[in-house]
């Protein structure tokens, strides 16, 4: 079965909707370049929830919102109750600063999940690595309290940041709040830690755009929210399954090897899950970007499964 004369339905598993490019936070690694004054696209939430429907369609069970911040997105409701109207499971990934009443309303909605990036324990060191704020107070409290509502969350520790960076306090420290979920990565080179030219950079996981495909706040469609100088399309212009059915490949096919920059020592892949920066051949470690496909279980509802399978489950921010 086709979908609008393009992909074959069940040709996709998840998609990334970056929903805004504002963000209250100037992470110096941010691979969206998002910032403060940045907007929200040209995207409408019809727009938004087309895309939804077109991608349901396709297979895809999985909607991961990001941004920017998805929660400054003043339509970030309509476009997760629409994406929960058609089946699919919803991940937010927020950079939890700043969380309304309403927003934790939406978030304890059965079949939705919180994801969010950390840095170190030190407070220091993580004002530095957003933007000089007190980032590391306002998120602690805001994952604490995800915990405590039961909202499923994970996070994701990216180091080689700063110089002397405490990633490995800041696993400890997620695991003592109660966070079950915590992966591991290193910083990658692109958008504000990219190599001059994009497309020479390193750190793709070696899987985008098979069966995932990200949408850019202007609609361009890429094979994942890393590769955005790679644009398949546009689906103010095309329908996604006509853009999933041939030029996302084409373009995916441009990028380079996984192992291009040093096939011998790439982030391992410990049984845990967590990435570090050893030394193994990259075929023991081709880490996803979106969630895990562990269950995950909210008191006093049944259990849900994830389903973007990864052996190794870093941040992408």
């Amino acid at each position: 079965m086709a979908v609008e004369g393009g992909a074959a339905a069940g040709s996709l598993r998840m998609v990334w909707l970056e929903l805004t490019s504002e963000c209250q936070l100037f992470c110096t690694h941010c691979y969206a370049a998002s910032g403060p004054g940045r907007g929200h696209g040209s995207m409408t939430a019809a727009d938004w929830v087309a895309v939804l429907e077109q991608a349901a369609a396709l297979g895809a069970g999985h909607a991961v919102l990001i941004g920017g911040e998805p929660t400054l997105y003043p339509d970030l409701g309509r476009v997760v109750r629409a994406a929960l109207g058609l089946g699919m499971a919803v991940e937010v990934y927020s950079n939890l600063v700043r969380v309304t009443a309403a927003m934790w309303e939406l978030f304890s909605v059965p079949g939705v999940s919180l994801a969010t990036s950390w840095y170190s324990d030190d407070r220091g060191q993580h004002a530095v690595i957003t933007g000089g704020r007190d980032t590391w107070r306002q998120t602690w409290a805001n994952i604490g309290e995800a915990v405590r509502r039961g909202i499923p969350v994970r996070a994701g520790v990216v180091d080689g940041i700063v110089g002397g960076q405490r990633a490995d306090e800041a696993v400890r420290e997620l695991g003592a709040l109660g966070v079950v979920d915590v992966g591991r990565d290193m910083a990658r080179q692109f958008g504000r830690g990219t190599v001059p030219d994009p497309s020479q950079a390193c750190g793709q996981c070696g899987q985008c755009g098979r069966g995932v495909l990200a949408v850019l706040p202007d609609g361009s469609v890429t094979p994942c929210p890393l590769t955005r100088w790679l644009t398949a399309g546009n689906v103010r212009d095309v329908p996604l399954g006509e853009i999933a059915g041939g030029p996302l490949a084409a373009v995916t096919g441009e990028l380079r090897p996984v192992g291009a920059c040093n096939p011998d020592c790439q982030p391992a892949c410990p049984p845990a899950g967590l990435c570090s920066p050893k030394c193994r051949p990259v075929s023991e470690c081709r880490p996803a970007c979106g969630p895990s496909c562990q269950p995950q279980c909210v008191p006093n509802t049944a259990c849900r499964p994830l389903c973007a399978p990864s052996s190794c489950r870093p941040s992408i921010k």
